[in-house]
């Protein structure tokens, strides 16, 4: 089956041009959406066959697409996912899914109504670290998981403005964004860490607070960038912005996440950052670009834990002896590549890695690619996509609150 699929969103959709070259056999793109003639003529040149559209809402009603894959600004992504549903086409979003819990709850009910494939293109939990790591969770190798810690941290300050100086969707152009009082972006940090908790698959989300701080990069930036006098130099003008967010969820079988969004604060882009704990291990992704990610296990890594071997008063595991009185040391996760890289990496690793984000966007398509074919579920299905964004609208009300905890909703038991 090749799926005939549509782009909407010609800035960020062009990021999926190269892997959709490496899956014709499985999907035939017919068309591109955007608001913007420039956009669409770089889309066109040397594909007379390519239609072209200014409007979602035309092109939606072609009956000659399948599915569309919705690239947009985020605010736009819940309304034309809907509209999309409703017009018969299966919907793959980028993230996040929806900005308001009413978005939320309307995606579930007309993916239910629909019976259509919708899937989040949540392209972090593809990486081949994220990927490994769940491998390994499934397997119980890191014991009972209790605790994990995830990051997103990203200075996108040079995309607050237009070259006029108006605000981008980023900057708060377009009502609410990303940039607003709480974690406008969770779904990087939290999708491999819900996918490790099988969060949606026997656990779920229960409750969540989050804290921010105030917008003190932010605002020095808009003063080094735009002329004296502008109203975005003043001091009120980012007073309902945030640099840094910090999300506590903790889950209905009693594990904690703790997720930080920063897209502001000065400092290198860390692909992603990311901390998980068990009862019988742990994990630590690297630091900074370069530094290898890390395990210790139980009977696999060097050395024993705790290891307070000068109080001779503490209990031993039984059948410890002398000799094993080694202090725990971290190992490089590539050590185990061989016994725990998932499948899709070994096979088609070197030409996902081609196609950018760490090779994550290759196998989101790949993989929506079998859902609207019949052959697997959606791995990022309708539920987990609205469940992870829902911390968006959720995290605003908690600022507002002073950090009151609220109930993340079961999206599955309505």
């Amino acid at each position: 089956m090749t799926i005939k699929l549509a782009v909407a969103g010609g800035n960020r959709g062009a990021r999926f041009d190269q892997v959709l070259s490496g899956l014709e056999d499985q999907i035939e793109l017919v068309a591109i959406c955007d608001p913007a003639d420039e956009v669409l003529s770089r889309w066109t040149d040397g594909r007379p066959d390519l239609k072209a559209y200014s409007q979602f809402e035309d092109m939606v009603e072609d009956p000659g697409i399948d599915a569309v894959f919705i690239a947009t600004p985020m605010l736009l992504h819940a309304g034309q996912a809907l509209t999309a549903l409703n017009a018969g086409k299966h919907v793959l979003s980028e993230v996040t899914a929806a900005a308001t819990l009413d978005e939320c709850h309307a995606l579930v009910e007309t993916v239910e109504k629909t019976g259509l494939t919708y899937m989040m293109a949540e392209n972090y939990c593809y990486r081949r670290e994220a990927m490994m790591i769940k491998n390994m969770a499934d397997q119980n190798v890191f014991g009972d998981l209790t605790y994990a810690e995830g990051a997103y941290i990203h200075d996108c300050r040079d995309l607050m403005f237009n070259a006029d100086l108006t605000r981008t969707w980023r900057g708060g152009g377009a009502g609410i964004s990303q940039s607003t009082r709480g974690n406008g972006y969770p779904t990087h940090s939290l999708g491999p860490i819900a996918q490790w908790f099988g969060i949606n698959r026997g656990d779920r989300l229960a409750r969540t607070t989050t804290f921010v701080t105030k917008s003190a990069a932010r605002q020095e930036w808009a003063r080094s960038v735009l002329p004296e006098g502008h109203a975005d130099t003043q001091d009120e003008a980012w007073a309902d912005f945030t640099d840094s967010a910090t999300t506590l969820i903790e889950t209905e079988q009693g594990r904690v996440i703790s997720l930080r969004k920063d897209s502001a604060s000065p400092r290198p882009h860390n692909m992603a950052l990311h901390t998980l704990q068990g009862t019988q291990g742990a994990y630590m992704s690297g630091r900074f670009d370069g530094e290898q990610p890390l395990v210790w296990l139980d009977g696999v890594s060097t050395g024993v834990s705790p290891a307070n071997f000068g109080y001779a008063d503490k209990a031993r595991r039984i059948g410890q002896t002398e000799s094993d009185k080694v202090h725990p040391e971290w190992q490089p996760l590539w050590d185990l590549s061989a016994q725990y890289d998932h499948l899709y990496w070994k096979e088609l690793g070197e030409e996902a890695i081609q196609a950018g984000h760490g090779g994550g966007d290759y196998f989101v398509m790949y993989d929506f690619a079998k859902a609207v074919a019949g052959e697997i579920e959606p791995p990022i299905d309708v539920y987990d996509a609205v469940t992870w964004s829902s911390i968006f609208p959720i995290s605003i009300e908690n600022v507002k609150r002073n950090g009151e905890p609220l109930d993340i909703p079961d999206f599955r038991n309505r």
